[in-house]
């Protein structure tokens, strides 16, 4: 490293020192962990702090009055409230509802939101099957479906092509516009003036921070979707179970749930054949929350805010400027390219996330199967396959419409596909690919160790 980026990188040795405190078990056991987006990695202190809380204190179901119960639900309460601060989201103009993770939340606006026929379902290609999935009860209900596709070689967003989807809302329905904060797949950092845009042309907007806020701060006073969706370990690592969506009120009015559940209703009558839904977030959250596991997202964030957004970025990004260069530096003996990078190739509008192949001297991809064996041998976690984003993997992978739609049309296909039938479809191109990312308490070692691995693929 150079004296500038050794300069800056010690600016942040705060992480160090919270690993060696917090996060000892993973020098302990000789663990290089590569798989941040895939999931955070929780601190001691969040467990301790956690089962402290419950060993001092009894809770019983918040759905009541009785002293158990009202303790609980302070606790709830006080969480959901912290979330909103936490986002900088203001309390009279935002909820915070309690799902399962980030598909969860997803689900709860596709579900809900009043598509109609004509009315308009726009996404980016870069985009997670949650927020795909959406395209389903669009469809079911006649609205339109448009993808706007990314741009290759650092699969950002084609603007213009935006822009003219964006220009033609239904002026007299409901068009909602998805896309993520931070690609799952490139790491690409999407506009979130995309908000403004959408917003100046009639759209509601639902944004997937999920990838987004583990090392990047969100803050919904600058910025403000109708819609976020969260899962928490993908931050902090403890709890998993527990997500959030974040909605708008004045847009949480215009979703109609498909049904009732407990928890979500004033007054239900069988004979009566009847039903009122509670009023705010209490009407989408089914059934009984995971109460016990609520405060330790409070703990989760808490321990966050005591460490900064900021040199958390900061470490991140110039660990992936470094484990970018080195991987844009390995070439075989006779000069052909051991590493092709799909997304951008410095740290601009870019997230730690970096999704790759690796070829050989001869210029053929190696099985990423493969090199995930072999990392795994070394006790390298990282991830493999297209990471549930196949409108990114298409296009950075080469693979046509036209490829997929006679694939999909052969005989037996019609409703059982497999990983084995696709990668047949695809023969000679790539069915996957592999990703590292890095996070919280990433290290030099961590990345220098990863290049080793791949100089040691070098022909």
């Amino acid at each position: 490293m150079n004296a500038v980026f050794d300069e800056t990188y010690r600016a942040t040795a705060q992480l160090d020192a919270l690993r060696a405190r917090e996060y000892a078990r993973l020098d302990a056991q000789k663990h290089v962990y590569l798989d941040y987006t895939g999931g955070g990695l929780y601190a001691e202190s969040q467990l301790r702090a956690h089962m402290d809380l419950l060993r001092d204190h009894v809770f019983g179901n918040p759905h009541s009055s009785n002293p158990t119960s009202q303790a609980m639900t302070d606790l709830v309460e006080g969480t959901r409230q912290f979330i909103l601060e936490f986002f900088n989201a203001d309390p009279n103009e935002y909820a915070a509802i309690f799902t399962q993770n980030a598909s969860g939340a997803l689900k709860l606006v596709g579900e809900s939101y009043p598509f109609a026929p004509n009315d308009r379902y726009v996404l980016t290609f870069d985009n997670h099957n949650s927020v795909n999935g959406i395209r389903e009860f669009a469809r079911h209900k006649g609205a339109h479906v448009s993808y706007v596709p990314v741009i290759l070689p650092d699969m950002r967003t084609d603007t213009d092509a935006l822009l003219e989807e964006l220009e033609r809302p239904n002026p007299n329905g409901n068009n909602l516009f998805a896309y993520p904060a931070q690609s799952n797949f490139s790491g690409v950092q999407h506009p979130l003036e995309f908000i403004e845009w959408a917003h100046e042309r009639g759209w509601d907007v639902l944004l997937d921070a999920a990838a987004f806020t583990p090392t990047n701060r969100l803050d919904l006073s600058k910025h403000k979707p109708e819609f976020v969706s969260q899962s928490f370990y993908k931050i902090f690592g403890y709890p998993t179970g527990v997500g959030v969506l974040i909605a708008k009120r004045d847009a949480l009015v215009k979703l109609h749930r498909p049904w009732f559940a407990g928890g979500t209703i004033t007054v239900a009558s069988v004979q009566g054949d009847k039903y009122y839904l509670s009023e705010g977030e209490a009407a989408f959250e089914d059934g009984t929350l995971n109460y016990l596991t609520i405060p330790a997202v409070k703990i989760g964030l808490q321990h966050i805010q005591s460490i900064g957004y900021d040199v958390i970025h900061e470490r991140v990004m110039q660990l992936t400027e470094y484990l970018l260069a080195g991987l844009n530096s390995l070439h075989h003996a006779n000069g052909a390219t051991l590493v092709r990078v799909y997304g951008p190739l410095d740290t601009q509008m870019r997230g730690a996330t970096i999704t790759m192949n690796f070829y050989g001297a001869d210029g053929k991809a190696m099985d990423h199967r493969e090199i995930e064996r072999r990392a795994n041998a070394q006790n390298i976690s990282l991830r493999t396959g297209c990471f549930c984003n196949p409108g990114g993997g298409e296009i950075a992978l080469g693979i046509t419409g036209t490829e997929l739609s006679q694939c999909f049309r052969q005989p037996g296909h019609e409703s059982r596909f497999t990983i084995d039938d696709f990668r047949m479809c695809v023969d000679g191109k790539s069915s996957g690919a592999v990703r590292v990312s890095l996070g919280l308490v990433s290290n030099e070692k961590d990345v220098e160790t990863f290049l080793e691995f791949a100089r040691n693929l070098l022909a």
